[in-house]
């Protein structure tokens, strides 16, 4: 099963790739690697998905957040490969940050969202590395970023 069909299957709707907001860009191909800058946690509205695990937030609401970054990790990546998902050879690494209190600790938890969804898309070649970190602060108050190095072909 392709890439897109898998999309399709697990009826999940990619976000528009967003431009950046700052001196960087979201995407940079530097050999046969794709660097995907931070997503930040937006729902199916456009609204930032806001607050602090372990006080507003529950590890659920953390996960469905991190969902919402891979999701934009995937439109990016599709949009960094004209629109050709087939040339994504593998998923290398997540980096995800979690906003969170001092004594919460479910921060794996939390990006395990963005996890399961990367895996869900790109199957085996979606087994990644990962790093879980804690972050007192996030930009715009979002509960959560991830970003991502995939292998093209």
């Amino acid at each position: 099963m392709s890439f897109e069909e898998n999309i399709k299957k697990e009826k999940l709707n990619l976000p528009n790739a967003a431009a950046p907001v700052g001196s960087y860009v979201a995407t940079k191909v530097i050999g046969k690697f794709l660097y995907i800058s931070g997503q930040i946690s937006i729902d199916e509205n456009g609204n930032l998905i806001k607050g602090k695990l372990g006080k507003e937030l529950k590890t659920e609401d953390g996960y469905n957040a991190a969902i919402r970054c891979a999701l934009s990790i995937i439109a990016q990546a599709k949009k960094s490969c004209n629109n050709d998902l087939s040339k994504i050879k593998s998923c290398i690494k997540l980096t995800g940050f979690v906003n969170s209190t001092d004594d919460y600790i479910e921060q794996p938890k939390v990006i395990n969202g963005a996890s399961d969804t990367i895996v869900k898309v790109f199957g085996e070649k979606g087994m990644h590395t990962r790093a879980a970190v804690s972050s007192n602060s996030l930009p715009l108050g979002v509960a959560v970023e991830v970003d991502a190095i995939f292998e093209l072909n």
